[in-house]
């Protein structure tokens, strides 16, 4: 049984790309974020991987150095998917209103 949290897997652009591909290294790293630009469930999908902490990898278009920093950066944040959710709900919210 899938959970809610893992639900967003299935509309995600990188659903049928080869997993090799995204954990790389180095240059090729350009190339698996680019997989992640415009992916509907971008933000879900970093939400994971910075809740989980889960060190490689390109997760929502982040590197793992690129997350790793992003953790140092806000020590403060006991959970990212609430964060990144909320942030989500008021950029829709926001471009609304213009």
């Amino acid at each position: 049984m899938e959970t809610n949290q893992s639900s967003w897997r299935m509309s995600a652009s990188c659903r049928d790309a080869d997993p090799d591909g995204l954990f790389v290294r180095g240059a090729e790293q350009n190339r698996a974020k680019a997989v992640c630009m415009g992916c509907p469930v971008r933000t879900e999908c970093l939400a994971e991987a910075l809740d989980g902490r889960i060190s490689f990898g390109v997760w929502g278009g982040m590197t793992e150095r690129e997350r790793r920093a992003l953790l140092r950066r806000r020590s403060d944040v006991t959970s990212w998917t609430e964060l990144l959710e909320a942030a989500k709900r008021d950029a829709l919210e926001g471009a609304q209103v213009s």
